[in-house]
């Protein structure tokens, strides 16, 4: 089987933990998390954790069984790149005597619909959101003038089609109350 691109939805409750024990699930397995995003979810109390991985469809399914049998998990997903609506964000620190003495870096900023975000006596910072493969473009075009730092969020990402997780939940809890 070929491998591709998924990302793995997991709604959990906040429980001490449940990170390792995930993460352990593809250490076994001996599959890389190439980005992880855990943040609170559209449903009070529920935590959603997107993992991206590059794997077979049959690791994928076999993975995300594990990762519903621990108890806090209330129910865990998997999709393609073209099944969701996805982006990450980064920031890149660059000397300041760059963003005007080199006109090259201006045309990259406004080409690349990144923004400034601060700019300092020795460095400035540009911000930058989008798929992959545009944040490692940007990071190509900067990397000959030099990169102080560099950072990058984690995917964050939405189906192209509903996830019934609200009404799993209604079974589990009473919100009435």
């Amino acid at each position: 089987m070929e491998k591709e691109w998924f990302t793995i939805s997991v709604y959990s409750e906040n429980n001490v933990g449940l990170l390792n024990r995930i993460s352990g699930i593809f250490l076994k397995r001996h599959i890389n998390i190439e980005s992880l995003n855990v943040s609170k979810s559209e449903i009070e109390g529920v935590s959603k954790f997107t993992i991206v991985v590059f794997t077979t469809p049959e690791w994928t399914r076999k993975i995300v069984g594990q990762i519903e049998k621990q108890i806090e998990v209330i129910k865990a997903f998997y999709h393609t790149d073209e099944e969701t609506i996805y982006q990450e964000s980064a920031l890149f620190k660059i000397a300041s005597d760059l963003l005007f003495d080199e006109r090259q870096i201006q045309n990259i900023i406004k080409e690349s619909n990144s923004q400034i975000v601060t700019v300092s006596r020795d460095f400035f910072v540009l911000a930058k959101s989008g798929r992959k493969e545009e944040i490692d473009e940007m990071h190509d075009l900067l990397e000959p003038y030099g990169i102080m730092q560099f950072v990058r969020s984690g995917r964050i990402a939405v189906s192209k089609t509903e996830m019934p997780i609200s009404s799993i939940l209604n079974g589990y809890y009473d919100y009435s109350k």
